[in-house]
């Protein structure tokens, strides 16, 4: 079974045409901040073409000044998330349960914990269809007295890896790396 199908049966099974549809306009909730908020911050989501029009996969090492306890923690603690990108967050920290950050504009569930090595979440924008979800794995390495921090997103829309790829460093690593000084 591949990892897709994986992804779909634990969600709800969500049919290729729901993940097409709901793709168009993937992580356009990055692109503005919480409901009152006064500002909006853009960012582009050009859609993928050439090689990368078809990849719904993506690979990221990140080297972060940070023990991987710590890592762990920001990324499932609720104030120290919004602390890091300046919106809100409600993140469970029990496996099943649900997560939101962004002020709600990325929403899904915790599917495994393991402290201070690997978070595996079912993670959509707020506007997908519902039961439609791709796969994100946060793992941490310890690296010296840092981490090296091994993200893998999966099963997200064709067209979509261009601006996932970019919304990683935009919306984590670069925030991540500034909050750890």
């Amino acid at each position: 079974m591949s990892d897709r199908e994986n992804i779909q049966r634990w969600a709800g099974a969500p049919t290729r045409r729901q993940m097409i549809a709901g793709g168009a306009v993937a992580l356009a909730g990055f692109a503005v901040r919480a409901v009152g908020a006064q500002t909006q911050q853009t960012m582009p989501e050009t859609q993928s073409t050439g090689a990368d029009k078809a990849r719904t996969y993506l690979h990221q090492e990140i080297d972060l000044k940070a023990d991987p306890h710590r890592i762990y923690e920001i990324l499932l603690d609720s104030k120290q998330f919004a602390a890091f990108t300046g919106l809100a967050a409600e993140i469970s920290r029990d496996a099943g349960g649900p997560f939101k950050t962004f002020g709600g504009l990325i929403e899904g569930r915790n599917v495994e914990l393991v402290p201070d090595q690997r978070i595996v979440q079912a993670w959509r924008p707020e506007y997908w269809d519902p039961g439609n979800y791709s796969l994100v794995e946060f793992q941490l390495e310890a690296q010296g007295s840092g981490t090296k921090l091994i993200l893998d997103h999966k099963g997200f829309h064709e067209g979509d890896f261009g601006h996932l790829d970019a919304g990683w460093y935009t919306r984590y690593w670069t925030p991540l790396t500034k909050y750890l000084g």
